[in-house]
C-alpha cells in the first residue's frame, strides 16, 4: 500500500505552483527575515554598547565590552534560539504546526521592543535586561525554524519543494541586508545631525550621547516585520500531511487541501488507517534509528559544523574588518561612525557575497541536488578559509583581495550547507517526527554557532592578527569534516516525503540498507 496512492497526499505531491505556494513562501519567509535581522543587527551595534556604557579613562583607548559581557550580548540570543527550536520543534508535532505558529511570532514582536526599551541607565542594568529580553527574543526566532520548513515542505508539490522551502530560507539572507543597511541609514541620520570628533581628539565628546537612541531603535525595528505577518499566519489552515497522517482527519485534510488547490479530494479514510498503523514508532525506537538514524547523525552534525564557521564569520566581522584594514581603526572615528561604518563593510559583503548565494541555491537546488551543493559548499568554503589564513599577512597589503575571498566564502556557505542543512532535515523524516527532527539538528547548529559566538568571538576580540589566522585555519577544518558528514545525507530531489520517509509503506530494513548502500555509491560518483 502506497501512500502515493493517498488523494490528499497525491494532490498535494502533484499540484501545479499556485498562489497559495507564493503565499507561504512569503508568509514562513517574513518570519525568517525578522530571524536573520534580530539576530544579526547586534554585530553592528554591540562595539557602540562598549563606547556608551564601559568607556574607562584610565586605559586610553575607546571604550569595549568587556569579553565576558561581548560573548553573553551576542551569544545570549543563540542560547534562546537552541531552547525554542526544541521545544517548539516537539510542540509542532504533538499540536499541530499551525496551534504554534502564531506564538512565535509574538514572542518575537514583544522582545524585539523589549530589546529596545532596555530599562536603566547604568551598564549592568541596561545590559541585564538587553540580556533577558535577547534570549526571549532567541527562543521565539528559534520556534520558528522547525515550523517554517515543515510548513513549506509539507504543502509544496515534489518538483519544486526544494526550490521553495530555499525561497523561505533565503529571505535570511535579505534580513542579513536589512540589518546592515538599516543600522546604516540610521547612523548617517544621526551623524547628519549630531558631529562628533574622532576618539583621539576629544575622548568624550568623540560619543554623542545621542547614539544611546540609535542601537535601541535598530533592535527595535525587529519587530515591525512580524507585526505584519501575523494576521496572514493565523489563516494559513493546518497542513494536509498533519492532519491525515498525525490527527488521523481525513476528511479535514481532504476538505482543507481542497479548498487550498482548488478541487476535490477524496477523503480515504480506510487507506489512511493502514498508513498510519505501519508508522507508529518513536523517536527513540530502534525501529527510527534503523531507518533514519544515518539521516538524524548526518543532519545534525553537518549543521552543528557549519554554524561554527558561519556565525564565527558573521559575528566576527566586526573585528576582521579594522584588523585587514576595510574600516578606521576606532581611535580615528567618533561613536557613530564607527556604527556607520561596521554596517556599510557589512551590507557590501551581505549585498555581493551573502544575498546572491542564497538564490543561487534556489535556482539550481532541483537540477545539481541538495548533496552535491552541499558538499561542493563545504569544500569551498574550506578552500578559501584556508587562503584566507595562511596568506593573511600578504592579503593584508590587498584588502580588496581579502574582501573578496571573504565575500565568496559566504556565497558558498548559501549556496551551499548554510541552506541545505535547511532543506534536507524538513524532507528526510516522518511526518510524526518531521518537526523534532528538524529541531534537533537545527538545535546541534545553534549549539555549532554558539561555539562561534563564545569560543571564536573571544579568540578573535582584541583583532590579534595570529590569533585571527589560526582562527580561520580552524574554521577551514570544521568544514571539511561538514563535507565527510554529508555522506550519511540521502538525496531528495523528485520524491514525495513519503517515498524518502519510508511512509508509503514499501520500506523494511533490508531495503533501507540497500537504499542507503546505494545512496552513497551514488554519491561517491556525483561528487568524483
Amino acid at each position: 500500500m502506497s501512500s502515493s496512492n493517498l488523494a490528499v497526499l497525491n494532490a498535494l505531491d502533484n499540484a501545479r505552483i499556485q498562489l497559495y505556494h507564493v503565499t507561504a513562501i512569503i508568509i514562513a519567509g517574513m518570519g525568517f527575515f525578522t530571524d536573520a535581522y534580530d539576530l544579526f543587527c547586534i554585530s553592528t551595534v554591540s562595539k557602540l554598547l562598549g563606547r556608551l556604557y564601559y568607556y574607562d579613562p584610565i586605559t586610553g583607548n575607546p571604550g569595549k565590552l568587556p569579553t565576558n559581557v561581548n560573548n553573553v550580548v551576542i551569544g545570549v540570543a543563540l542560547v534562546g534560539t537552541l531552547s525554542g527550536q526544541l521545544i517548539f520543534g516537539w510542540a509542532g508535532d504533538k499540536l499541530g504546526r499551525k496551534k504554534v505558529y502564531g506564538v512565535t511570532l509574538i514572542i518575537m514582536v514583544i522582545c524585539a521592543i523589549g530589546s529596545g526599551i532596555s530599562f536603566g541607565s547604568s551598564a549592568k542594568s541596561v545590559i541585564g535586561t538587553l540580556c533577558f529580553f535577547r534570549f526571549w527574543l532567541g527562543f521565539g526566532i528559534g520556534g520558528d525554524y522547525p515550523l517554517s520548513a515543515t510548513i513549506m515542505s509539507e504543502y509544496a508539490n515534489k518538483k519544486t519543494r526544494g526550490k521553495f522551502i530555499a525561497a523561505v530560507f533565503a529571505m535570511q539572507g535579505v534580513g542579513i541586508i536589512f540589518a546592515g543597511l538599516v543600522s546604516m541609514i540610521l547612523s548617517k541620520i544621526f551623524l547628519s545631525r549630531y558631529h562628533a570628533v574622532p576618539f583621539s581628539k576629544d575622548p568624550i565628546l568623540s560619543t554623542q550621547p545621542q547614539a544611546d537612541f540609535l542601537w535601541r531603535i535598530v533592535l527595535m525595528l525587529g519587530a515591525l516585520p512580524a507585526m505584519l505577518t501575523f494576521y496572514w499566519r493565523m489563516k494559513m489552515p493546518e497542513t494536509g500531511r498533519y492532519t491525515a497522517l498525525i490527527e488521523g482527519n481525513a476528511k479535514k485534510a481532504a476538505v482543507d487541501m481542497g479548498r487550498v488547490l482548488d478541487i476535490d479530494i477524496q477523503e480515504e479514510s480506510d487507506k489512511l488507517s493502514e498508513i498510519r498503523a505501519s508508522n507508529n514508532y518513536k523517536l527513540l525506537s530502534w525501529e527510527f534509528f534503523d531507518r533514519h538514524g544515518y539521516h538524524l547523525i548526518g543532519t545534525m552534525s553537518t549543521w552543528f559544523l557549519l554554524d561554527i564557521a558561519f556565525y564565527s564569520q558573521n559575528l566576527t566581522q566586526k573585528d576582521i574588518f579594522p584588523a585587514m584594514g576595510l574600516t578606521k581603526q576606532a581611535a580615528d572615528v567618533s561613536a557613530l561612525e564607527e556604527v556607520y561604518e561596521t554596517s556599510c563593510a557589512m551590507f557590501i559583503v551581505a549585498l555581493f557575497g551573502t544575498f546572491p548565494g542564497y538564490w543561487f541555491t534556489v535556482l539550481f537546488i532541483e537540477t545539481l541536488g541538495r548533496f552535491f551543493i552541499q558538499v561542493m559548499g563545504f569544500i569551498m568554503m574550506s578552500g578559501f578559509m584556508l587562503l584566507m589564513g595562511v596568506f593573511y599577512d600578504d592579503l593584508k597589503e590587498h584588502k580588496w583581495l581579502f574582501a573578496l575571498l571573504y565575500g565568496l566564502t559566504f556565497f558558498f556557505a548559501n549556496f551551499g550547507p548554510n541552506s541545505t542543512t535547511f532543506v534536507l532535515p524538513a524532507e528526510l523524516f516522518p511526518t510524526r517526527l518531521r518537526s523534532t527532527c528538524h529541531a534537533l539538528s537545527a538545535a546541534a547548529g545553534k549549539a555549532g554557532a554558539m561555539i562561534g559566538a563564545f569560543v571564536v568571538q573571544t579568540y578573535t576580540l582584541d583583532g590579534d592578527v595570529t590569533k585571527i589566522k589560526l582562527a580561520l585555519l580552524a574554521l577551514s577544518f570544521t568544514n571539511i569534516l561538514g563535507a565527510c558528514f554529508t555522506f550519511f545525507l540521502s538525496e531528495t530531489k523528485g520524491k514525495s516525503l513519503e517515498e524518502i520517509s519510508g511512509e508509503d509503506g514499501g520500506q523494511n530494513r533490508t531495503k533501507t540498507a540497500a537504499r542507503r548502500s546505494a545512496s552513497w555509491d551514488g554519491q561517491l560518483r556525483q561528487v568524483i
